[in-house]
C-alpha cells in the first residue's frame, strides 16, 4: 500500500522532497483538479475515493499576530478559539490568503503542512490519531500525500489538539 520513497521523482514539490529526505513512508495520490469545484478538500476526497474524515486541509491562521498552521479534516471546519487555546494564544483569525501563500510558498488549495518556505507553528486536529493514515496536500492542487499522522506531526513539529468542528 504505502511506498517508501527514496528518490526524488521528477516534478516533486517541496512537500514530497521533505518526505523523501526524511525517509518517511508515504503514498502520492494525483487527480484532475476541477477549478469549478467549490471545495478543494472535498474534491480531493471524492477524486481519491477516501473518506473526508481522512483527508485534511491545511489552513493558515493568525494567532495573536503570529501565523499558525491548522490541519483539520475537510469534513469539518476550524475552531479558531480552540486553535488559539492550543497554542496558548488569546485570539485567532484566518490569515490573509496572500500572506499565507507568500509565507508557505504554496498557492491556496495546494498549501501543504510540509516543506513550507518558512516553518510555521503547526497544530494537527486530534482526530487524525483515529486513522492509520491521513491525506494532506502535497503542495499543489490535484496532488495529495498519504502518511501516518505521527509522521506528519513529527515532520512539522505539530501539536495535537481538538481544533476541528463537525
Amino acid at each position: 500500500m504505502a511506498k517508501k520513497s527514496r528518490k526524488q521523482q521528477p516534478g516533486g514539490t517541496p512537500a514530497t522532497v521533505a518526505l523523501t529526505a526524511a525517509g518517511t513512508v508515504f503514498t502520492v495520490h494525483t487527480y484532475e483538479h476541477d477549478p469549478a469545484h467549490p471545495s478543494y478538500g472535498e474534491e480531493a476526497a471524492e477524486a481519491m475515493g477516501v473518506s473526508p474524515e481522512r483527508v485534511f486541509k491545511t489552513l493558515v491562521a493568525e494567532v495573536d499576530g503570529e501565523l499558525t498552521v491548522a490541519v483539520v479534516p475537510v469534513a469539518g471546519t476550524l475552531d479558531l478559539k480552540a486553535l488559539a487555546s492550543a497554542v496558548g494564544g488569546k485570539k485567532a483569525t484566518m490569515a490573509d490568503p496572500a500572506a499565507a501563500e507568500r509565507v508557505t510558498g504554496y498557492v491556496r488549495g495546494g498549501i501543504s503542512p510540509l516543506g513550507q518556505r518558512k516553518r510555521l507553528r503547526t497544530v494537527l486536529d486530534a482526530s487524525a490519531g483515529a486513522h492509520p493514515t491521513i491525506c494532506v496536500s502535497a503542495g499543489r492542487r490535484g496532488l495529495e500525500v498519504e502518511l501516518a499522522p505521527a509522521d506528519l506531526a513529527a515532520l512539522t513539529g505539530a501539536a495535537l489538539a481538538p481544533i476541528g468542528r463537525g
